[in-house]
């Protein structure tokens, strides 16, 4: 049997599927997919200044749809790719249990690692462990919330970075989908 591959764009999202003869490439591609969402927001539109550094600096509510089959835990991570310095990590969760499918508004740190249900936080690029939300020093500024469903736990302590569970995260990924919010001051 002779596999395809296919590229397939959806969104802003690229994905590659390898598909045999049991399902489209479309339906194969679209069970790759996370979708999220905010009550705070819609894709594409402004944050609200109380998730800003200008307001409460609180993390919005954020939900996102069933994860394929297999999928042992979420990742999220929040980051600015329009800023100065290059882009700008706010926000890392790793471990996030598959029966969770929202995070409130003011998410609490809370848990500890040997915690099954604890939700990791990981460091942001201000060396915080925690939510640091929008703050652009000029001009409109995209935050990108993207959520992954992986095969795996990641192996990493609570306030590893954003880097550190990338190369966890290598290999692992099943599905993933993003949510991008605009900011300015």
């Amino acid at each position: 049997m002779r596999t395809q591959i296919v590229l397939l764009i959806v969104g802003f999202n690229i994905v590659l599927s390898a598909c045999g003869t049991s399902a489209t490439p479309i339906e194969a591609a679209m069970t790759n997919q996370l979708t999220i969402t905010s009550d705070a927001f819609a894709s594409g539109q402004s944050i609200p200044a109380k998730y800003s550094c200008i307001g409460r600096n609180i993390s919005p509510p954020l939900a996102w749809n069933e994860p394929p089959t297999g999928t042992q835990s979420f990742a999220l991570i929040m980051d600015d790719p329009d800023a100065p310095v290059g882009t700008w990590v706010h926000w890392v969760l790793y471990n996030i249990p598959t029966a969770k499918h929202d995070l409130q508004e003011d998410m609490p740190i809370t848990g500890k690692s040997m915690d099954p249900n604890a939700i990791y936080v990981g460091k942001n690029s201000s060396g915080n462990i925690g939510y640091d939300g929008p703050c652009p020093p000029s001009g409109t500024h995209r935050y990108i919330f993207k959520l992954f469903a992986l095969d795996t736990t990641i192996n990493l302590l609570p306030g590893a970075t954003k880097e550190q569970v990338l190369k966890e995260m290598d290999g692992h990924i099943l599905a993933q989908g993003e949510l991008v919010g605009t900011f300015s001051k």
